[in-house]
């Protein structure tokens, strides 16, 4: 009975990669629809980047709250409430004409929603539901949240071509909503609660008091956590992570390739395709983190991005040349295979905290990329070209791997991840 029951962590798990899925339904669009709100309401780069950058501040400054108010109030309440968020405000974009509506629907309800299911509701599932193998469904639910983002953006751009961008909105909007009532009817809270230890342990771990206001354990794990030397190299690196992919890459690179001449659909069938191939790269990435130093694992990844992305500016033509299919699966392998191995190391060295004090990590990727969507708007303003963009996120990325190696792991971790993770639910146990 105990061994069946222990198929509720698949479960959850499945519920929340669609979850995220769904989510990213709407972060999708700003990359595909750039062109057309120019088009039609003649706003710059740098004011539509703007909105972008709104959304995706507010979608990492969330992050932190939102994994304390799953702990008072739980997962599927505020995952519910999330995606309704992302539902209304992709539905209201289509009635604004003013860049101020575009900045509150765009920018704050969506960022708020998306935000309430970041990488610190990853971290929260695979911290309750899983012992063994938490690295590897670490790494499936984070592609989860990448490649929906992406691999809706083929079907923004046709929608957005053949029957005009709000149609796209309110495609997003749907699916969004569609998600609500798995979330509510599957999404468990612990294992405790349907009588079974975490995936892979061997005790039932008790559902532990909720003690004092979300906003208040949010501000202080970030206060504990501020006092050490780890956290800032990993918000540091994290911010550069941010940077480089969803502000540059995936907020920049259909625009970037329509500026050479390539095709919307083309463009963005190119990006889809990052979304496949990231999907074979973080799960990977996760599988590795259960294995090797997550340090080890950083510093590679960020050189590799460093390298692809000064050599991007050479690669654009109207039409797609192998050369630049040759970066979309470089680029897609190595997309967001930075997350396990960033988890790995929060959990490594906060122990129970890991969950909040990495919304404030994901947080500041998200800085990062805010920052990144509005500098290289205004760099394609003022220059009139990408190319100043992409060489500075190339040398930024090289800079984060030196970041990663400075971060101290926990003593207690000498005996490799499976030790350290029956450590940390023995630990649980006691508390």
């Amino acid at each position: 009975m105990i061994r069946s029951k222990q198929n509720w962590a698949w479960v959850v798990a499945g519920v929340a990669f669609i979850a995220l899925v769904g989510a990213a339904a709407f972060r999708a669009t700003p990359g595909a629809l750039i062109e057309p709100l120019k088009s039609e309401f003649g706003w710059s780069t740098g004011t539509i980047g703007l909105a972008v950058s709104v959304n995706l501040m507010l979608f990492g400054l969330t992050a932190p709250f939102a994994a304390a108010l799953m702990e008072r109030l739980g997962v599927r309440k505020v995952v519910a409430s999330a995606l309704t968020l992302v539902a209304v405000g992709s539905g209201l974009t289509v009635f604004m004409t003013t860049v101020w509506e575009l900045v509150l629907f765009w920018g704050v309800l969506v960022g708020l929603g998306t935000g309430s299911m970041a990488l610190a509701f990853v971290a929260t599932i695979t911290g309750r539901w899983f012992v063994k193998h938490r690295g590897l469904v670490t790494g499936v639910l984070t592609a989860g949240g990448a490649t929906g983002q992406l691999v809706f953006l083929p079907a923004v751009a046709a929608l957005s071509e053949w029957s005009g961008w709000r149609s796209a909105a309110l495609m997003v909007s749907f699916a969004a909503l569609a998600v609500v009532p798995l979330v509510l009817l599957f999404l468990r809270e612990h294992p405790a609660d349907v009588g079974v230890p975490p995936y892979g342990g061997d005790k039932i771990v008790p559902v532990p008091p909720t003690s004092g206001g979300s906003a208040r354990r949010a501000i202080s794990a970030l206060t504990s956590a501020a006092r050490t030397g780890p956290f800032w190299f990993l918000a540091a690196g994290f911010a550069i992570c941010g940077a480089t992919t969803n502000g540059l890459v995936g907020t920049h690179f259909i625009p970037a390739a329509h500026d050479h001449g390539m095709p919307t659909t083309a463009a963005a069938g190119l990006l889809a395709m990052v979304g496949v191939f990231d999907i074979v790269g973080t799960v990977l990435s996760g599988w590795l983190t259960d294995k090797v130093d997550p340090r080890l694992l950083l510093a590679v990844y960020y050189v590799l991005r460093g390298a692809s992305l000064l050599v991007l500016p050479q690669l654009f033509h109207d039409s797609v040349q192998p050369s630049m299919l040759v970066f979309i699966i470089f680029y897609g392998l190595d997309w967001v295979a930075t997350v396990p191995p960033t988890v790995a190391l929060c959990r490594e060295v906060f122990g129970l905290s890991a969950p909040v004090v990495f919304g404030w990590v994901f947080a500041s990727h998200q800085i990062g990329a805010a920052i990144a969507a509005t500098a290289a708007g205004l760099t394609r303003d003022h220059f009139g070209d990408y190319a100043p963009a992409w060489y500075v996120a190339g040398v930024l990325s090289i800079g984060a791997a030196f970041l990663s190696m400075k971060v101290k792991r926990s003593p207690a971790f000498a005996g490799g991840p499976e030790q350290a993770t029956r450590d940390l639910t023995a630990e649980g146990t006691r508390g």
